[in-house]
């Protein structure tokens, strides 16, 4: 748990400094908002993660694979890319170069979003099946103290020194994530047992009916097991409930995401607070508001299954997102802002810690990497991909009317969280064991 709180800050550093962080630093030197809008979908690369996941699974780098291992070496590799491209934007005068700021934000979002795949799939396979709620929630205290410091850590310094020293410290902090991985141990996971299975009966056959080049056919073995491997893993599991489960895990967080886009410019623009303020409230205190969320996720799941709490971390997701339409309403006011805050926070906790627990039961010991890096792209993609839309809504329309919509965005997932809770014993049944076979397999 210790290990998953410092990985937890190193996957969360990075984030808002190529989303909100970002956004307030544009909007703070006068881009403008439409703009700021399309930045968000740098936040998109975390959506389409699956596309190299099952590099992250099958292929091993030289040398740092021999000396780290699997998992770690690719911690490391992301690691050290996310610190250069932090440095990078840095250097880059956004107002007269938001095209190199937007690349070494690519940069950032691209190595952050593989490290991520790198950490969830170590986060599942260090610990059994049981701690996985309890080290949910410690990643998450590590990953919201991250947002914490690239949060109002950067408000902070960019408002004492200057955006510039801001991202140079906040490149440095991602020598916490290396420091960790350097000392924490190689999961005991056999990751090719079952994959390696895969590509030798592929390739058998390939060689028997095709009548290929060996090599040809090792390609194609590789890639049945690395590509298609874990995709039909899946739906043979779950079968026909396989779609609805992806449906449900893409429109979970759309509301949660696509209000989060606009929030630091409503702020700073619309309620005419200022950075110190919100950092203060939105950042620091919220902060406090995420961790109680978390742990109390943490308890809940616990005591009542995983599903009822979706649903409930649903319902509280879609209703807090409504706050915003009424403190859009009235003058600022600090109070206000941070009772807001503090409803929005909790919810966010308690559904995050349900979502991660959920999402980590259903993925095979044998394909980690690569199903848990399906279920978090499919669980950001929509509500990335509508977030780019969000400042032509809001030029278009306003504040108000913008958070209405993002809370009518979350019914869907109240009523697939209800279906879910209703088919709950049979869906318990197909769940993968560590061994990545089924329950009812394995029974």
């Amino acid at each position: 748990m210790l290990t998953l709180l410092f990985l937890g800050f190193s996957a969360g550093l990075p984030f808002l400094l190529v989303f909100s962080t970002l956004n307030t630093r544009l909007a703070d030197i006068g881009v403008e908002i439409a703009t700021i809008g399309f930045f968000s979908w740098l936040g998109i690369t975390y959506s389409i993660k699956v596309f190299w996941a099952p590099v992250l699974d099958r292929l091993r780098l030289p040398l740092l694979d021999r000396w780290f291992g699997k998992r770690r070496s690719w911690m490391l590799l992301a690691q050290a890319g996310i610190a250069a491209g932090l440095y990078g934007m840095a250097q880059v005068d956004a107002g007269r170069a938001p095209e190199m700021m937007a690349l070494f934000g690519l940069v950032v979002a691209f190595s952050s979003a593989t490290q991520d795949i790198a950490i969830d799939a170590y986060r599942i396979e260090i610990a059994s099946e049981r701690l996985q709620a309890a080290m949910a929630a410690t990643y998450i205290f590590g990953y919201r103290l991250a947002l914490l410091v690239a949060g109002a850590g950067a408000l902070y310094i960019a408002e004492l020194w200057s955006w510039q020293a801001s991202y140079e410290v906040m490149a440095l902090l991602m020598g916490v994530g290396v420091v960790t991985v350097l000392s924490v141990p190689e999961p005991r996971v056999n990751h090719f047992a079952a994959a390696e299975d895969i590509a030798g009966r592929v390739q058998q056959e390939i060689l028997k009916r095709a009548h290929l080049k060996p090599w040809l056919a090792r390609a194609a073995g590789w890639f049945s097991a690395a590509v298609a491997g874990p995709f039909l893993d899946f739906f043979r599991r779950y079968r026909q409930f396989a779609l609805i489960i992806l449906v449900m895990v893409a429109v979970y967080r759309i509301s949660d995401i696509a209000m989060g886009v606009m929030a630091n410019p409503f702020y700073l623009n619309f309620m005419g607070f200022t950075k110190v303020e919100i950092a203060n409230v939105s950042k620091l205190f919220g902060f406090f508001m995420t961790i109680v969320g978390s742990m109390a996720g943490g308890i809940l799941v616990v005591k009542y299954g995983v599903r009822r709490i979706l649903l409930v971390g649903a319902v509280m997701t879609a209703a807090t997102n409504l706050l915003f339409v009424v403190l859009a309403q009235y003058p600022p006011s600090v109070s206000a802002l941070a009772l807001v805050i503090s409803a929005d926070n909790l919810s966010g906790g308690i559904a995050n810690v349900a979502l991660i627990a959920w999402l980590s039961s259903m993925t095979s010991a044998a394909f980690t990497a690569t199903q848990y890096a399906l279920f978090s792209s499919l669980m950001t993609l929509p509500g990335k991909f509508l977030g780019g839309f969000s400042g032509l809504v809001v030029e278009g329309y306003g504040y108000a009317e913008f958070f209405l919509l993002a809370g009518v965005m979350g019914i869907p997932a109240i009523l697939l969280a209800l279906y879910l809770i209703r088919h709950g014993r049979i869906l318990d049944a197909m769940a993968p064991d560590k061994s990545g076979v089924t329950a009812a397999e394995a029974s």
